[in-house]
């Protein structure tokens, strides 16, 4: 007779971007994670990101949010780093260019700062850092990365942020070209979610299963 199958673990996604909540979702069904949208459950706010790093804004997200619910819950922070902005725009990917523009007003921005940067120049990288937070306090972290260079203009419709002008090397073609599965194999918070689904079977992550 087989063990009974493992709790589905109800956890709580501080994020109100529906790309993240999807890639998320998908991600981390297969780790038996069943994810809530903070905004369906009354969050529709987040603490603002004013941390130095990825891992002190991801905090601060899943952080609030599970004290606020009483719930596990988890949060991102990423950015792109383009070496020839000095690793800009970093912690500030979502804001870059200035509050409240669209992604394509972003890679406007970006494409814009890189015109006199030829191609071979334009290396880049995206940086995520997952935070797992439970409401005692417990804190798990989990990063990713991935390498590429950022093109002359957008392909591909998929994806978000600056996904269009981001081509990976690992792949050919840029997350917007992409299909969903294609980029969580290569991408920065596939490879985070990944480690995060390798914890989940370990002892590390007794205290978040509550």
């Amino acid at each position: 007779m087989s063990g009974a199958a493992p709790p589905v673990l109800r956890w709580v996604l501080a994020t109100q971007n529906p790309g993240k909540v999807r890639e998320f979702a998908s991600a981390l069904a297969d780790g038996g994670v069943r994810l809530a949208a903070a905004a369906d459950l009354g969050i529709d706010a987040f603490p603002p990101e004013t941390g130095a790093t990825y891992e002190e804004n991801a905090l601060g997200k899943a952080g609030y949010v599970a004290a606020r619910l009483g719930r596990v819950a988890l949060a991102d922070d990423s950015g792109l780093e383009v070496d020839a902005l000095g690793g800009a725009p970093g912690v500030r990917s979502a804001r870059f260019g200035g509050p409240g523009l669209t992604d394509g007003e972003r890679i406007a921005h970006l494409l814009d700062r890189l015109k006199h940067v030829p191609l071979p120049q334009r290396t880049a990288r995206f940086v995520s850092v997952v935070v797992v937070a439970a409401p005692d306090g417990a804190v798990a972290v989990f990063e990713g990365r991935t390498e590429g260079v950022i093109l002359l203009g957008p392909r591909g419709d998929d994806g978000f942020g600056y996904d269009p002008v981001f081509r990976s090397t690992e792949l050919g073609v840029t997350f917007g070209e992409a299909t969903l599965a294609e980029k969580q194999r290569v991408s920065h918070r596939g490879r985070a979610l990944a480690r995060l689904r390798a914890w989940l079977a370990t002892p590390a992550a007794a205290p978040f299963r509550g």
